[in-house]
């Protein structure tokens, strides 16, 4: 009865899906490019054969770099599809995959995509993280499409979710050829939705290394910063209606020791909204955008530019993690830690638990659990260089302990899809 229910609502939902869309668009135009690839529509000249990745926004294409470039060792001749459902991921996608195909996934109605597998007839399918969609397992299973999930991760919150919907989620799972989670708690949730053998393999995001040029942009900020302390709050959200880069402004303002204050929101449709509240603060602040040297008496600097997050987190003492002061899960708190940096994050880390847990116990990162405890935190780091860079030097150590996961997955990948070739 769910799976009736379930495709008797996408014959109804690509108007409300459309509506929604031109909603997105009011703040972000980008929502309304390659509409038709959204909905089934023919692609003008699909990749045949490829090995197909599909990553739904910017930080699941990040971790599929790495994973990517493991898989294309092992099928050298395979071109490459990447998939994504955001503006953002698509714009990421492309700069990080220059020779590969880059384009949206169609919804989840049958027809869209049975008409997206017979059009690219992938050689695999790589699902990252927990893109889970009931119609298209099922079609791929019909077209004889090996479908791996990746970097598989499922939080508490996530698993009451799911478990609603179970009889539409455990076939999607049971039809994998392979489920590669992050740690053994995604994996034992992920069994109980269904997934037959879900293996712990690590997180690619791990086996990232930041890009040598957005280390080199990050020393030319830095350079701006004229000699003066930086911290770096990365991908800073809205959850619920609380803004979080709100929350870490208003606290701003009782620093009262020179250094710099580097705000990068999660979503460029916020950029003007934290700019205008720091301004309502009475905080001296600058635009990335603006192109000019940082002045010496700006106290907070807007990252309003996408792609340059690691340049950020490169140019920093310190950061901290967004999503994580408000309930939004934390975001990506391995990047600063690539970079060599510590990091600070809030009370919500579901999408980020193991990592976030794990950091603090090897004196890599702390946790805070109000804004007032943030900047207590950052003004301890920021005058104590001894104290910082021990928590850098552990940082460093920890990001390197936690490499391999991408081998491990492609390496599995490979000998399942070999095996078939062989049988």
């Amino acid at each position: 009865m769910l799976a009736w229910i379930y495709r008797q609502l996408w014959r109804a939902a690509p108007p409300l899906v459309r509506r929604y869309l031109r909603r997105r668009a009011r703040k972000n135009p980008a929502y309304l490019d390659h509409w038709g690839e959204r909905f089934g529509a023919p692609h003008p000249a699909p990749v045949q054969n490829p090995l197909w990745i599909h990553a739904v926004s910017v930080g699941e294409t990040r971790a599929a770099a790495p994973l990517a470039a493991a898989l294309r060792r092992r099928f050298p001749d395979a071109p490459l599809l990447i998939t994504q459902m955001t503006p953002t991921g698509r714009a990421a996608a492309e700069s990080l995959f220059p020779d590969a195909q880059c384009r949206y996934l169609p919804y989840d109605k049958p027809e869209y995509v049975a008409r997206f597998l017979a059009e690219h007839r992938p050689r695999l399918g790589v699902l990252m993280e927990t893109e889970i969609w009931p119609h298209l397992a099922a079609a791929c299973a019909r077209a004889n499409v090996p479908l791996f999930l990746a970097n598989a991760r499922l939080s508490e919150k996530s698993l009451r979710g799911y478990r609603k919907a179970a009889a539409l989620i455990r076939p999607a799972l049971q039809s994998l050829r392979g489920c590669y989670a992050q740690t053994a708690a995604d994996a034992g949730r992920l069994k109980t939705l269904g997934a037959a053998d879900p293996v712990v393999c690590g997180n690619t995001k791990y086996d990232i290394a930041p890009p040598p040029e957005q280390l080199e942009l990050g020393a030319q900020f830095r350079a701006q910063a004229l000699g003066r302390k930086v911290l770096v709050c990365g991908s800073t959200r809205v959850y619920h209606g609380q803004d979080e880069a709100a929350l870490l402004l208003r606290a701003w303002r009782q620093y009262a020791v020179d250094a710099l204050l580097v705000i990068v929101p999660r979503h460029p449709e916020r950029f003007d909204d934290v700019f205008q509240t720091a301004l309502s603060l009475g905080l001296r602040v600058q635009k990335r955008s603006g192109g000019e040297n940082i002045a010496p008496d700006t106290q907070v600097w807007l990252g309003d530019s996408m792609g340059e997050l690691f340049a950020y987190y490169a140019m920093a003492d310190a950061a901290f993690v967004g999503g994580s002061l408000v309930d939004a899960g934390c975001q990506n708190i391995i990047e600063p830690l690539s970079c060599g940096v510590p990091a600070l994050f809030g009370f919500s880390t579901y999408n980020f638990a193991a990592a976030c847990a794990e950091a603090a116990a090897a004196g890599a990162a702390r946790q805070v659990q109000t804004p007032d405890e943030w900047l207590h935190a950052a003004e301890a780091w920021l005058a104590d260089d001894t104290l910082r860079t021990g928590y850098a030097a552990n940082a460093a150590a920890f990001v390197a302990r936690h490499r391999g996961a991408s081998e491990n997955m492609a390496r599995r990948i490979a000998e399942s899809v070999t095996a078939d070739a062989v049988g």
